[in-house]
């Protein structure tokens, strides 16, 4: 029920961080989208961690199964699936009946009662390649449209440094998004930062998001916070504390908004972690791990921004007779 996100742009995603494969079923792109693999597999190349991270490594090939024929898309379901091929379920095999710390392992056996012990199954970081992949046909469709997501870490860490010391760090992805025109969003319970922000929070280590000032508009006046015209007028603005959106409604402006990532709880120190009998086990997990996710999350930001403002696109076509 919970692996479909979208209303009219609508993305499901499947697969296990140990299984056969990994993918996304994208229904509801329109017809005519340029798209190639190779646009696919940019994206993911992004995603992918090198040996500096100290993280499992895959090639993470794309296949396009349907949906796109001579390079275009035919308005009809995209089946994208990327295989596994350099998994180690061996590592995860003394945790079987542990639940590690600051993992979903607790959580997902409270829920389902059984779980896919090995990297975490389903709850894997993993899954994100199946967002970077749909989130390049969502750019492709918003870049029609003049419209661009970059995001970027702030701060990272010394990654070596915490490998060093079986440690791990977590970190801040700022993002901006350029060329939304107003009007894009659905007061009053879909509103669009609303929607941002349950799409990047549901990216599995993000704890946090705010949008333009953020938490520091708290500690504004009003004549602080609200945004003023420009000098030269034409609709320019001197700031951008609403980050480019009222009302849950674009306003034209650059959206804005920083993302705050936890540390990675797969680490090589010695921790505490309950079993479950409920005694408690102290532990040291193996295999490969990040030492910090945020450097491969930017493009997974990147990819749920777009994935919500091509809905929204798609969603603005209903909204009045005018834009038919």
């Amino acid at each position: 029920m919970s692996n479909t996100f979208g209303r009219i742009f609508r993305v499901t995603t499947f697969g296990e961080s140990h299984g056969e494969a990994l993918g996304c079923v994208i229904d509801g792109c329109p017809a005519g989208l340029e798209i190639s693999t190779n646009d696919i597999e940019a994206e993911l190349e992004r995603r992918r961690p090198g040996s500096a991270f100290g993280s499992r490594d895959e090639n993470d090939t794309p296949e396009i199964l349907s949906g796109i024929f001579e390079g275009k898309t035919l308005g009809s379901p995209i089946a994208i699936i990327v295989k596994n091929k350099n998994q180690n379920s061996d590592d995860y095999d003394k945790l079987k009946d542990i639940y590690r710390p600051g993992h979903a392992d607790f959580t997902w056996q409270a829920k389902y009662g059984f779980r896919d012990h090995r990297g975490g199954g389903r709850s894997s970081g993993r899954e994100t390649l199946c967002r970077a992949a749909a989130g390049a046909v969502a750019k492709k469709l918003l870049s029609l449209h003049g419209i661009k997501i970059s995001a970027q870490c702030l701060s990272p860490p010394d990654i070596e440094k915490l490998r060093a010391e079986g440690d791990s760090a977590g970190g801040i992805i700022s993002c901006r998004v350029t060329g939304v025109c107003a009007g894009l969003g659905e007061p009053v319970f879909d509103k669009l930062d609303a929607c941002l922000a349950s799409a990047i929070i549901s990216i599995g280590a993000c704890k946090g998001i705010e949008f333009g000032a953020g938490f520091k508009a708290a500690d504004m006046k009003g004549s602080e916070n609200n945004d003023q015209p420009g000098e030269n007028g034409n609709g320019e603005y001197a700031t951008n504390n609403c980050g480019g959106i009222l009302g849950g409604i674009s306003t034209g402006q650059d959206i804005l908004f920083n993302a705050a990532f936890k540390p990675t709880p797969s680490i090589s120190k010695k921790q505490k972690a309950y079993d479950k009998n409920g005694n408690i086990q102290e532990i040291e997990i193996k295999g490969r791990h990040d030492a910090c996710i945020v450097p491969r999350a930017v493009v997974v930001v990147e990819a749920m921004t777009a994935l919500v403002l091509a809905d929204f696109l798609l969603l603005s076509r209903l909204s009045t007779l005018e834009k038919q």
